[in-house]
């Protein structure tokens, strides 16, 4: 069963403020820790991109066809995760390094700014879906004539 919207909400707010904590230990962590953090976050990222995989398959299966283009984009998103890690591996040179540095820092921006927006659009949906529920309510309630 689907999980209710407010309890997803819940996990998310869970899931940011984990992030936000684990951010500012790995700024005072050693090199090593921090290797070893990025290595814990590729594995929890590459499970969830499989997990939202299959729901999408779940719901394109289901006949929604809107889900396809998100399909796409996790796929993606795993390809250039998995590439990521390969080209990591090849970066020895210090100016290397640093750009990657700095894309993997804009990578994160680019990421916090796109789960803002998830956030803005699963808000919007929320609202949608409570108010579709408050018609289908009143929906079904008898109507009063007048006489």
């Amino acid at each position: 069963m689907v999980k209710p919207l407010s309890a997803q909400l819940s996990d998310l707010s869970v899931r940011a403020k984990n992030l936000e904590t684990a951010v500012t230990a790995a700024q005072k962590e050693g090199h090593d820790k921090l290797v070893s953090r990025a290595a814990e976050a590729r594995t929890s990222a590459a499970a969830a991109i499989d997990k939202v995989k299959q729901s999408v398959k779940a719901a394109r299966d289901a006949g929604s066809s809107k889900w396809g283009a998100m399909e796409a984009k996790l796929g993606a998103d795993m390809d250039a995760l998995k590439m990521r890690v390969s080209e990591k591996k090849q970066a020895i040179d210090a100016k290397i390094a640093e750009r990657d540095a700095e894309d993997a820092e804009d990578d994160a921006s680019f990421a916090i700014d796109y789960a803002i927006a998830s956030i803005e659009q699963a808000k919007l949906a929320v609202f949608d879906a409570i108010s579709a529920r408050l018609d289908a309510e009143a929906a079904k309630a008898p109507r009063k004539t007048t006489a």
